[in-house]
């Protein structure tokens, strides 16, 4: 927790030092006339305390709700859609991950084609998904959800191949010896070898479905979401800049949470296993 602080406020002064710099220069390096790579006025960067002030003020003239309240409210949304998301991909990267294990043809022909799946640009998939979600009938969310989910399953599929296949060879042939079946070889002794790689693919899965969400929200027009929020506060960026930075920083938050919610699912479910 002393090292995120530190982190932080190293990050905060980085931030004032480069603005109070490009302030006293003219936003340029000193003692040359090469620019400084962002402007550092108050509408393109504004200071972390003007930032951290506009969360408390009014979201709207017509409403008395703060901004924080309502990124939260928001942020809730997003994050329901990145749960679901992230659930199905987990599933959808174990069974994967089995299969690839237990039927090693399958992973020589398939295994390439996920690789290949993950450098498609999402700003082009998710419209293409999007549409096909809503001409099955369902509703906008449950797009949003398979973004999540299609950026979710393959760091899952990935880490849990890996511990899959890290179980302790002398375990592993102990095993043979009793003459045990793969399906017992595979829950016995390959499935809890791979706890600790399932939880470091949830952790880096968790992040992508929170990506995964935002730009799903992006291209589903839902409405709702921190997604959505973000989007309306870039519009608004010349005149308020700072609810744009909160916005992004709201999603941020959220997305650390997230990962934390992981990280403490992932000590209940080891902590046996680690005291031995």
């Amino acid at each position: 927790m002393g090292i995120t602080a530190a982190v932080l406020v190293v990050f905060i002064a980085l931030w004032e030092g480069y603005k109070a710099l490009g302030q006293a220069t003219g936003d340029v390096w000193p003692f040359t006339d090469i620019p400084l790579p962002v402007s550092t006025s108050d509408s393109a960067m504004p200071h972390v305390w003007t930032i951290v002030t506009a969360l408390f003020e009014p979201a709207s003239a017509a409403s008395s709700q703060t901004l924080l309240s309502y990124y939260f409210e928001q942020t809730s949304v997003t994050l329901r859609e990145a749960a679901y998301g992230l659930i199905a991909g987990s599933i959808i990267g174990i069974l994967l991950a089995v299969v690839l294990r237990e039927l090693r043809f399958v992973m020589r022909g398939v295994l390439p084609w996920l690789v290949i799946s993950q450098t498609i640009p999402l700003v082009a998939l998710a419209p293409i998904i999007v549409v096909w979600v809503g001409g099955a009938g369902f509703p906008s969310w449950v797009a949003v959800s398979v973004i999540a989910a299609y950026l979710s399953f393959f760091p899952v599929t990935v880490n849990v191949l890996t511990g899959l296949n890290s179980a302790d060879p002398i375990h592993i042939e102990f095993m043979q010896s009793i003459n045990a079946s793969r399906w017992s070889t595979l829950v016995r002794v390959r499935m809890p070898a791979a706890l600790p790689s399932l939880f470091t693919g949830l952790r880096l899965a968790a992040t992508a479905s929170v990506i995964g969400a935002i730009v799903g929200e992006l291209s589903a027009g839902t409405g709702l979401g921190i997604g959505r929020a973000i989007l309306t506060a870039a519009y608004y960026f010349s005149i308020q800049p700072e609810n744009l930075f909160a916005a992004v920083l709201v999603a941020s938050l959220a997305g650390v949470l997230f990962v934390q919610a992981i990280t403490a699912l992932e000590w209940v479910a080891l902590r046996k296993r680690n005291n031995r």
